[in-house]
């Protein structure tokens, strides 16, 4: 399912976000995040908890969809960052299928936004896009990346969402290879951008990170380590 990003997650202070590492398992998530709930979807549950001696987000979907928004922005064009993460997965989901809307579920998935304008959009893209929010709602992005934990396409593989061509889709782990396993990964957001969309990125609005098997009815937990935009 397709992540919506809330309208005020615009507005958030550009101000670093909590590290998961430096918060309590068992804890309420800080006020700084914010979950994205898909409407008229069962909700995913998020929780902090301990693993490794180290204080990480749970994510647990069954049937169900939604993301946690940090509040990780470029104050101007996301050139000469890259975005940071760590992630582990418990099993991957049967079903799954990127390619089409019954099957759009992920093990695992991380969404960056960006500040476009609607009006800089060509007509066919701003008839795209607009048809792709009666269908999904008034706040799909007019641009993001979307990188997944997929169950069978290669690494590297990358692809339009099924429900927009405003969300790129880059596989970064696939198959049963490293299942529970934590995986480190390391992005030029910048240059992933420039290859989906053909022009310069500009600011970075935020990030998301979730899972969902609302399309497949199945269930899978996530977890993920400390998330950051660096300097390179």
């Amino acid at each position: 399912m397709l992540v919506m990003l809330p309208l005020s997650m615009l507005a958030w202070s550009a101000g670093l976000p909590p590290l998961f590492s430096s918060l309590k398992p068992g804890q309420d998530l800080p006020k700084e995040f914010r979950i994205i709930i898909v409407p008229k979807i069962a909700r995913n549950k998020f929780s902090l908890v301990a693993d490794e001696g180290k204080t990480v987000l749970r994510v647990d979907s069954e049937n169900s969809a939604g993301s946690l928004g940090l509040p990780l922005t470029t104050p101007a064009g996301a050139a000469n960052v890259s975005l940071e993460w760590r992630w582990k997965v418990n099993h991957m989901l049967d079903n799954a299928d990127m390619s089409a809307k019954t099957g759009d579920d992920f093990a695992a998935r991380v969404y960056v936004f960006f500040d476009v304008s609607i009006d800089s959009l060509s007509f066919a893209d701003r008839t795209k896009l607009r048809f792709a929010r009666m269908i999904a709602g008034p706040d799909v992005p007019t641009a993001a990346l979307c990188y997944v934990w997929d169950n069978s396409r290669r690494v590297g593989h990358t692809q339009w969402s099924p429900y927009t061509n405003r969300v790129r889709m880059i596989v970064l782990q696939s198959g049963t290879t490293n299942i529970e396993k934590w995986m480190t990964e390391s992005r030029d957001i910048a240059a992933d951008f420039r290859e989906a969309f053909g022009v310069d990125a500009p600011a970075v609005t935020g990030v998301a990170v979730g899972n969902d098997t609302d399309n497949t009815g199945e269930h899978v937990t996530t977890w993920y380590g400390d998330v950051s935009i660096r300097n390179k």
